[in-house]
């Protein structure tokens, strides 16, 4: 299960707004659940080795245009951005967090939506790429980490999601994440996939 050809890094979402403890949605509980399953620790791990073995690595920011134009008026996960201008392509909140940051040849892709591949360009560059499987890290397990896995699975991509490299709102919902993760992704610890042949 080590790192291998084929597979891509997506690190989803791991943004200022969300993970750091300035950022609005990190205060609602993420930036907790980060600190306790040791996120941002775990995924630096899982890019290194990515960078070791030329193993491609995608950051998904979510973000919408400075008139909010593509944010859907009626979501409840998106709603909140646009009424207390968050998730502002550009600004601080949308950056990536410091400590995990791209290199020049990271990819960076933007989404409007929780699923980084609806509506993007991800589908393409991974078939660009020859990739068939994904490492899934990032925030949040109730929302990124669900959505991707399900549509990956729907793409005949097989998945592999990080117990300790992703974190949801609050512990109860990152198990509860997880358990319907096992349906269709590999759910692991970081050190298991890294040190299992």
């Amino acid at each position: 299960m080590m790192m291998k050809r084929g597979q891509a890094l997506l690190v989803l979402d791991i943004i200022n707004e969300i993970v750091h403890p300035d950022g609005v949605y990190a205060k609602e509980g993420y930036f907790e659940q980060v600190e306790n399953n040791g996120v941002i620790e775990n995924t630096k791990k899982l890019i290194h080795a990515a960078r070791e073995k030329d193993i491609p690595i995608i950051y998904v920011v979510v973000g919408f245009s400075e008139n909010y134009v593509e944010c859907p008026e009626s979501s409840t996960v998106f709603s909140l951005a646009k009424r207390h201008n968050l998730l502002k392509l550009n600004t601080w909140g949308t950056q990536i967090f410091p400590e995990i940051a791209p290199q020049e040849n990271d990819i960076i892709l933007v989404k409007n939506r929780v699923s980084p591949f609806y509506q993007t360009n991800l589908d393409l560059i991974l078939k660009q790429l020859d990739v068939d499987s994904l490492l899934l890290t990032g925030v949040s397990t109730e929302y990124v980490i669900l959505s991707t896995a399900a549509e990956a699975h729907d793409r005949d991509y097989i998945s592999f999601v990080f117990e300790d490299a992703t974190a949801a709102v609050d512990e109860e919902t990152h198990q509860a994440a997880l358990k319907l993760l096992t349906r269709k992704s590999t759910v692991l610890t970081v050190e298991k996939f890294l040190t299992s042949e």
